[in-house]
């Protein structure tokens, strides 16, 4: 049984820093991508940062959305099944629900989590 489960949301004011976790069960890790996706409320979901399986390197390829560049860190650990988001200068709007996601290098995202609530406050 395939669990993504994302830990670490809550509420912080605009400057301030989050750690999201998401730890897995039941999937290939090292063998997945692993992303984290974000959906404000009103808007549609939104890549936030994804990373690549262990499998095409042993140093993981990284993409950003733009409007997170410089503030978020994406990093995988490959001993404890688990993804985490480093976010810092968090924004207003950076406030949505956060998604753990998982899947092939080369598709779309096949798992997802039930996602965590960040808000941030101005």
């Amino acid at each position: 049984q395939v669990q993504l489960v994302e830990s670490g949301g809550g509420l912080v004011q605009a400057g301030g820093s989050l750690t999201l976790t998401c730890a897995t069960s039941g999937i290939n890790f090292l063998g997945s991508a692993m992303a984290w996706y974000r959906q404000a409320p009103g808007k549609e979901r939104e890549l936030v940062a994804r990373i690549s399986s262990a499998y095409i390197s042993s140093n993981p390829m990284t993409t950003y959305a733009d409007s997170v560049k410089g503030r978020f860190t994406i990093s995988r650990d490959n001993a404890k099944d688990t993804v985490s988001l480093q976010m810092n200068s968090l924004k207003p709007e950076d406030t949505g629900t956060y998604y753990c996601s998982a899947g092939s290098d080369f598709s779309a995202m096949n798992y997802w989590g039930e996602g965590t609530l960040v808000t941030v406050s101005s």
